[in-house]
């Protein structure tokens, strides 16, 4: 299998998980949530999705359990869709990327206004 297929594939998946949690899944403990990247596996039997969202640990828990719990439904939906010999299986995973982000900048942030002061 090339890298290539594996990374369209990838695309294909987060367009479509996109496009369900924009049409809104009816699970009340998926928050706003934002898709950042999928990786799939060379043999497309696994697929990694990362996400991220505004709010709580509590809020991000719930919405941990509401995309485990939706996972059968995604999978099944994405094979309406996708035209692959085996649909892969969907795993969710949070990205802390932004809030790593956020952090940093909170810390550049002090540091200016310490610099300030010192001034």
């Amino acid at each position: 299998m090339s890298s290539q297929r594996a990374q369209r594939v990838a695309e294909t998946i987060h367009k479509e998980i996109s496009s369900l949690l924009i049409k809104g899944l009816k699970d009340p403990r998926i928050g706003f949530v934002t898709i950042t990247a999928v990786d799939v596996t060379p043999d497309l039997r696994q697929a990694r999705v990362y996400y991220t969202l505004m709010g709580s640990q509590d809020e991000r828990t719930q919405t941990q359990v509401g995309l485990d719990s939706c996972s059968t439904y995604i999978r099944q939906q994405l094979g309406r869709h996708l035209r692959l010999r085996y649909i892969p299986e969907v795993r969710f995973e949070y990205d802390a990327s932004f809030d790593y982000g956020q952090h940093i900048e909170q810390l550049l942030r002090d540091v200016k206004t310490d610099e300030q002061q010192d001034d």
